[in-house]
């Protein structure tokens, strides 16, 4: 087939994005889409066959909005406008409408929702006093939900945050394990403290822990407690059992926001044990106030190998489903 050279302009500082470190996203472009991309005087050369002349096109305008509404292009951001343009999504649509800049961490880094699913759970949990996030590994379920209730807390809308997971490994009998509760239930709560420590510094997470403005209680200990003024977190949420399902989220008191975070398809219950996320899907759908949301592999802020083992665990589900 005959090739055809299209050139498409773009400034210099989105061109190195664009290209990236090493060319590492001009090559993972060239390699998915099959079109040579060559950079000459402020314009990118499209060099092949007419439909992947046009879908290189379309994958650079892409990123060139990207860059304008979020002043850099990441791996990511690279790997998600490949799959778009894959499945014949050739405009920047909605994937590039964000809510802007939710914060800055101390390291510099902006926080903003990267896919629209982020924005919807963003958007979801400012609505709603209380939010299921739903979905696999990677999609940002637990690190926005810190990200919002650090938000709030700065504002003042709260005035504490309480972080809980199920211990399923240790059956909740956390008594027998050496140390006081933090240490009892640390590991645990490692993924939640790493967000912590990401959105707000090692030195103002343990400020923040030692005051009490920040919270850490295994589930087992919230039974009996009415929590009020607080942004809770519930994390790892398929493992609970629907009776703990439903003891949470009858602890919610005035003044207080709740984001239960999980991924039904990773429970580490004993076998035949039902999952209380599970339960809570069927039973509270269409409850005024309370949003389900569903995130995806298009949602996987990871490694770009993360969306393929979630893809090929997504397919081999489905196939068993069938059979």
């Amino acid at each position: 087939m005959e090739e055809v050279e299209v050139r498409v302009p773009v400034e210099n500082r989105v061109a190195k994005e664009i290209l990236g470190r090493f060319d590492e996203h001009l090559k993972a472009i060239e390699k998915a889409i099959g079109v040579k991309m060559v950079l000459r005087e402020g314009e990118f050369a499209l060099i092949g066959a007419p439909a992947q002349v046009a879908a290189g096109e379309a994958l650079v305008q892409r990123l060139k909005e990207n860059y304008r509404t979020q002043g850099e292009i990441s791996t990511q951001d690279v790997v998600r406008a490949i799959e778009a343009v894959k499945r014949g999504d050739r405009t920047a649509g909605e994937d590039h409408v964000t809510l802007g800049v939710l914060l800055t961490t101390p390291r510099g880094k902006q926080v903003r929702p990267k896919t629209p699913g982020q924005r919807r759970y963003v958007e979801a949990i400012q609505r709603y006093d209380i939010t299921f996030a739903i979905g696999p590994a990677g999609t940002g379920k637990t690190y926005l939900a810190v990200v919002m209730a650090v938000i709030w807390l700065r504002q003042k809308k709260i005035s504490r945050i309480i972080l809980t997971r199920p211990a399923v490994e240790a059956g909740e009998r956390l008594g027998f394990l050496p140390g006081g509760l933090e240490e009892k239930v640390d590991p645990y709560l490692r993924p939640l403290y790493d967000s912590l420590y990401d959105v707000l510094g090692l030195e103002n997470t343990e400020r923040y822990l030692e005051r009490r403005v920040i919270e850490i209680a295994p589930l087992a200990y919230m039974r009996g407690r009415t929590l009020e003024d607080a942004f809770i977190i519930l994390d790892e949420a398929q493992n609970t059992t629907p009776e703990q399902m439903k003891m949470f989220l009858t602890r919610l008191g005035f003044g207080s926001k709740a984001v239960i975070t999980g991924d039904v398809t990773q429970t580490d219950l004993p076998r035949g044990q039902e999952s209380g996320l599970m339960v809570a899907q069927e039973i509270l759908k269409g409850i005024e106030g309370i949003s389900f949301q569903y995130l995806t592999g298009a949602d996987t802020i990871r490694h770009p190998l993360v969306m393929e083992i979630i893809k090929a665990y997504e397919a081999a589900e489905e196939k068993l489903r069938k059979e």
